[in-house]
């Protein structure tokens, strides 16, 4: 849960209608998470599996499907925005996210736009916009905050793009400070779990201990991001579920626990975290560990810099994909 001693925050990856107006409140009034994210794909599943959103769709007919989507997502981004509010009045985060549309990771001004729309259209100031972290996106970044929005980088798996989304970031804070923008932070989302996912058998089949190189990675991004000393820009570590029975179902909460810092979790992991005591900070790692650590996988032949393309690629097309198949089920 929650953890105000280390300024650890746990936010919920999790959206869903009825959810948020029955279950969400008591998550908030215990102190258990002080956040929430969405993305494509979990506005995909809640809208096209729950009967809470049949109603209003009915009322929505005639208009095309995004316009279905975006009405349905703003609702329940406003809802949330709303519950979490005191928090965010009390600079207890209380921040909700809504990303841009995934076919705009190509498009600046696109993303500028949607962001801006979203957010006025939303009309709370607790709203997070997503923007992957592209070429494209690291300039959206940067616009959004100078106009005091937050944003939440997202996509990010390598050392590389995080540095960029921190300068995006620290860039458009000091505009919007010259402007005279009110209240704004940025997380740095860090995926974790998908390289253990994809690297794993491999690493195992030459001897390296597997659900580390996640672990590693999101360490080196957060060493990087605490030593730039940027209090409202923060780490997020996201993707954070554990598939099969192999690893503790809050592994990756356990695992990255750490001062100023985010950790944004399935329903599942933060109730497993709830059951255990794992709250000892174990961040930061040495760099001199972690770069001993990728310097044995490079000696193994496992090449970074194609897996950190590799991941972003099928990040970008798996949101795509959900936000394609929601569309062509609700128009």
């Amino acid at each position: 849960m929650v953890n105000r001693d280390i300024n650890f925050s746990l936010w919920l990856d999790f959206i869903e209608r009825d959810y948020l107006k029955n279950e969400f409140s008591a998550l908030i009034e215990k102190g258990i998470v002080n956040g929430a994210t969405s993305n494509p794909a979990i506005f995909a599943n809640a809208i096209t599996t729950s009967p809470a959103y049949k109603e209003q769709l009915i009322s929505l007919e005639g208009k095309s499907a995004k316009e279905k989507y975006e009405a349905l997502a703003i609702e329940d981004i406003r809802t949330a925005a709303q519950m979490l509010r005191p928090l965010y009045n009390a600079g207890n985060d209380g921040y909700i996210s809504i990303e841009v549309d995934p076919f705009l990771c190509n498009d600046t001004k696109g993303t500028i736009e949607e962001g801006k729309r979203l957010f006025k259209e939303i009309g709370e100031p607790n709203v997070m916009i997503k923007v992957p972290a592209t070429v494209a996106g690291y300039e959206a970044m940067t616009a959004l905050m100078a106009d005091g929005i937050s944003v939440n980088a997202t996509l990010v798996f390598s050392p590389k793009q995080a540095i960029q989304c921190f300068k995006a970031m620290t860039k458009g804070i000091q505009k919007g400070e010259t402007y005279g923008a009110c209240r704004v932070e940025g997380v740095i989302s860090i995926f974790v779990s998908r390289f253990d996912r994809m690297l794993d058998d491999e690493l195992e089949a030459v001897g390296i201990d597997p659900a580390k190189t996640g672990i590693y990675n999101a360490a080196k991004i957060y060493n990087m991001i605490e030593g730039n000393s940027i209090p409202n820009i923060r780490a997020l570590f996201a993707s954070t579920g554990v598939k099969g029975d192999s690893l503790a179902p809050n592994y990756y909460i356990k695992e990255l626990m750490a001062s100023h810092s985010v950790n944004t979790a399935p329903l599942a992991t933060i109730e497993a975290q709830l059951k255990t005591d794992d709250t000892k900070e174990l961040l930061p790692i040495e760099n001199s560990v972690i770069n001993g650590y990728f310097m044995n996988l490079e000696d193994n032949g496992f090449n970074m810099d194609k897996i950190y393309k590799q991941l972003l690629d099928e990040g970008l097309v798996a949101f795509e994909e959900s936000f394609k198949d929601m569309l062509e089920q609700i128009k």
